[in-house]
């Protein structure tokens, strides 16, 4: 376990990401911070409302108005001062939307972050970033054709429910990145507040990070090797 424990986190947000990507790793997060100090920080270009909706009008062909919105605390051009961990999110703003300030962003952070944590597609902006270059990484066995061509010098790993490299943790789909969060904080927060969260979730965690279904679902040919370094 490291011996200054991260305390500072940051979420980079953009319009059109998926929820559960944050959501998910956040609320084990919420109850670690009863017993570990911990900052949240969102940060967006601007701190107007960021919406989940779809990327594009041409994809809401029911005419739906499910969304939702969450308000930033922070932005690009003035992030908080200390970063400790960053996590970036996927959904389909991070295929479809104009990210290239959120990329600009995790390119200029990540040199002074302890660790750097993607949840489904955000390893796309990550890898467009630069910072996956020559590390494993792993990324939404549906989206895995359109999102590693954007790091062709990545080494991207499957089958793989999540990936450790260094200081930069990728899961793969939406929900791996709840079992990504555990594992996290049960290597750096120590294993009894990892188990007594779980509890407290009631989430069954798949524990081995090679466990992926989804990389046979969608034929996505093996490579690389997922387990934790």
């Amino acid at each position: 376990m490291p011996s200054e424990l991260p305390r500072n986190w940051a979420v980079a947000l953009f319009n059109s990401f998926d929820p559960i990507d944050i959501f998910g790793p956040i609320d084990p997060l919420f109850y670690l911070s009863f017993s570990r100090q911990l900052n949240l920080a969102l940060v967006s270009d601007t701190l107007d409302p960021v919406w989940v909706r779809t990327a594009s009008e041409a994809l809401n062909k029911m005419n739906s108005t499910f969304q939702v919105s969450v308000n930033p605390t922070h932005t690009y051009n003035k992030p908080p001062k200390d970063i400790d961990v960053l996590l970036v999110p996927g959904g389909p703003g991070s295929r479809l939307g104009n990210v290239t300030t959120t990329i600009d962003f995790v390119r200029k952070v990540y040199p002074n972050l302890k660790y750097l944590i993607t949840t489904c597609t955000g390893a796309g902006i990550a890898a467009r970033a630069g910072v996956l270059d020559g590390k494993r990484a792993t990324t939404n066995k549906a989206a895995w054709n359109t999102i590693t061509p954007m790091g062709p010098n990545v080494k991207w790993t499957s089958p793989a429910r999540w990936v450790v490299d260094g200081n930069i943790w990728t899961s793969s789909g939406i929900a791996s990145g709840l079992d990504l969060i555990f594992a996290f904080i049960e290597a750096v927060y120590g294993e009894k507040l990892s188990h007594d969260i779980q509890g407290i979730t009631e989430h069954q965690r798949t524990t081995d990070p090679c466990d992926d279904p989804f990389a046979g679902w969608y034929h996505v040919p093996a490579s690389g090797h997922c387990n934790m370094s």
